[in-house]
């Protein structure tokens, strides 16, 4: 298995089991994402996940589990009875079947913060990005376990701060601000994507 699998795996599954943990009656709380709920949160990271597998594979995705289909960088309509669970599972498989195949993990992407790459390589930077940042949306929203996979954070931040530019181009993030003195690396990650945690 390859690093960037394992990368993968790990803040996968944190994401997941932050998606678990989540109390059925805090589902409508507001997030840090202006607008979205912890619900459209997950919805979002799903449709990311689904949004890159349709390219690799050229196949349109497919709504499933109660998750609609919308842009990228929205946040696709919610049934009332959608399992947030099972649909992100489906998806994390669909990824990961992606990047643990050595053809499709090195197929260009021709949309990319960090500029046209081989899919694994935009996975391990701007998909860490999007779950590190969205795993800390989603407990912040319902009072979850907001701490990260530290030596992610670090590395995603420093594969990151070269392409801040292109990253506010996308308009996904507030401006990032100058962090707290002493700020731990955390602390310091969130403040660079926008967030006041």
């Amino acid at each position: 298995m390859s690093e960037i699998v394992e990368r993968f795996d790990r803040l996968a599954a944190g994401f997941l089991a932050r998606i678990k943990a989540t109390p059925a009656d805090r589902w409508d709380s507001v997030s840090p994402c202006e607008g979205w709920t912890a619900r459209d949160v997950v919805a979002h990271v799903i449709n990311g996940h689904r949004g890159i597998i349709a390219v690799v594979r050229g196949i349109p995705p497919q709504p499933s589990h109660g998750v609609g289909l919308s842009g990228m960088s929205d946040a696709p309509q919610i049934d009332p009875g959608a399992d947030l669970a099972a649909a992100y599972a489906e998806a994390r498989a669909g990824l990961r079947a992606i990047l643990t195949d050595p053809q499709l993990a090195a197929t260009p992407l021709p949309f990319s913060p960090i500029g046209p790459v081989p899919v694994e390589q935009a996975a391990d930077v701007v998909g860490a990005l999007e779950l590190l940042v969205h795993t800390w949306d989603l407990a912040r929203a319902v009072g979850g376990d907001e701490t990260l996979d530290r030596d992610a954070v670090i590395r995603t931040h420093e594969s990151l701060r070269p392409h801040y530019a292109a990253l506010q181009a996308t308009n996904a993030f507030h401006p990032q601000a100058t962090p707290p003195a002493g700020a731990d690396p955390q602390t310091a990650f969130l403040y660079f994507t926008g967030r006041r945690p």
